[in-house]
C-alpha cells in the first residue's frame, strides 16, 4: 500500500503577516526572509533576497501550482514577469509567449531554497518515490531563463534528494513539517 504523509498546513494568521521563513547562505554573507500568505483563494509568496539584492513574488494556485512569477531588482534592466497558464504554456506580462519554457511546472530561483518548496509540497511522493520536473531557472544577474531538467526523491518525511539533471549536481535537503527547507548543504541554513 502506497502511503503519502502530505506536509502540514500554514497557519492562518489573522493579522495578515501570513508565515515568515528566515534563511542565511552557508557562508553567513546573505539573508532572506520569505513570506507565505493564504490570499485570492492561492498562496502568494514574498521574498527578499539581501545577498543578490533581489525581491521576488510567486502567485501559487492551492496545489502549489506556479500562476505567475515576478522579480524586482535594484538596477536600470526591466524587471522579470512571468505567468503560467496552469497547462505549462509560459508567457511574459507584456504578451510575449515563452516558446522554450512549454511544459516547465515549477520555476527554480538560484539565490533562494524556498523554489524547492515548491515540487516537494506539489508532487505528493511517498518515501522512496522520485519525479523528473521540468523547471524553468531563472538567473536574477542577467534575467535569462532556460529550461532545465530537476529530479526530486522523498527518502523520508523530513528528506528529499535533489538532482538537477542537467548538471549533475546532487545534494539531500532537509525541510520542515511544512515542506520548507530547513538545511539545503553548502549553500543555504534556516534561521527561524
Amino acid at each position: 500500500m502506497r502511503r503519502v504523509t502530505s506536509y502540514s498546513p500554514f497557519p492562518a494568521a489573522h493579522d495578515r503577516t501570513g508565515h515568515v521563513v528566515r534563511w542565511s547562505t552557508w557562508e553567513g554573507d546573505g539573508d532572506e526572509t520569505t513570506t507565505i500568505l493564504w490570499e485570492n483563494e492561492g498562496f502568494t509568496v514574498s521574498g527578499q533576497v539581501g545577498r543578490e539584492n533581489v525581491q521576488y513574488v510567486i502567485r501559487l494556485s492551492p496545489t502549489w501550482q506556479v500562476r505567475q512569477f515576478l522579480l524586482f531588482r535594484d538596477l536600470e534592466e526591466p524587471d522579470l514577469w512571468l505567468a503560467n497558464d496552469g497547462n505549462g504554456h509560459w508567457g511574459e506580462m507584456n504578451g510575449a509567449h515563452r516558446h522554450e519554457l512549454a511544459g516547465c511546472v515549477d520555476i527554480d530561483l538560484l539565490c533562494t531554497p524556498f523554489t524547492n518548496t515548491l515540487p516537494i509540497r506539489r508532487l505528493g511522493l511517498a518515501d522512496g518515490e522520485s519525479a523528473i520536473v521540468p523547471v524553468a531557472v531563472i538567473d536574477v544577474e542577467t534575467l535569462d531563463v532556460q529550461r532545465a531538467l530537476q529530479r526530486y526523491t522523498r527518502l523520508a518525511h523530513d528528506r528529499w534528494r535533489y538532482e538537477n539533471i542537467e548538471t549533475e549536481f546532487t545534494t539531500e535537503l532537509e525541510v520542515d513539517e511544512f515542506g520548507l527547507v530547513v538545511d539545503y548543504p553548502s549553500l543555504f541554513r534556516r534561521l527561524t
